[in-house]
């Protein structure tokens, strides 16, 4: 996002859970209650919503209109819920897995954020064993990034952004 804040803006999604230490409403989240998210959802005003861990997270149409008013390419950072509700919608998006290397790897780096309960970051590990197994199937992933390393996992996530970028570009010059 730093390197290019002039080309991508990030849908600041919505969730019913507490903010982490450090953590700020309308930066990393827009923090509501249950009802007023419901609410929502019930009025058609989220492109996409799950449920996971007891709390309820959802990328609302205003979220990504506040990018796209930027004139900005959006990125939304959704789990396999939202990418069976995306795919059921008239958008056309890239979709990018972001993967760690293994299930050990991502246990250590969850344990060592320490942001999570036993339970929760148990919840959180069954799904991501499900999602990457998701991940497999034909047709659900445009990009699959495994991050074993910070920087070459960038450098993959940069060159698909780009090629994305560069297709969109030829598609509005030959219009």
């Amino acid at each position: 996002m730093k390197e290019y804040d002039n080309v991508f803006g990030f849908s600041v999604s919505h969730t019913t859970r507490n903010p982490r230490p450090g953590e700020e409403n309308g930066k990393d989240y827009h923090y509501v209650t249950r009802e007023a998210m419901q609410a929502g959802i019930n009025n058609g005003e989220f492109i996409e919503n799950a449920e996971f861990s007891g709390n309820m997270y959802g990328t609302s149409k205003a979220a990504v209109q506040a990018v796209q008013a930027k004139n900005l390419i959006c990125i939304l950072d959704i789990d396999m819920q939202g990418v069976k509700n995306i795919k059921k919608t008239n958008l056309n998006p890239i979709y990018i897995s972001i993967q760690p290397p293994s299930m050990e790897v991502l246990e250590k780096r969850l344990r060592d954020r320490k942001t999570e309960s036993e339970e929760n970051l148990q919840k959180r590990l069954n799904a991501a064993k499900n999602e990457m197994e998701f991940s497999k199937k034909p047709g659900i992933f445009d990009v699959i990034i495994v991050n074993d390393n910070l920087e070459d996992a960038y450098d993959r996530l940069k060159n698909a952004l780009l090629e994305e970028i560069s297709v969109v570009n030829k598609m509005k010059v030959s219009l």
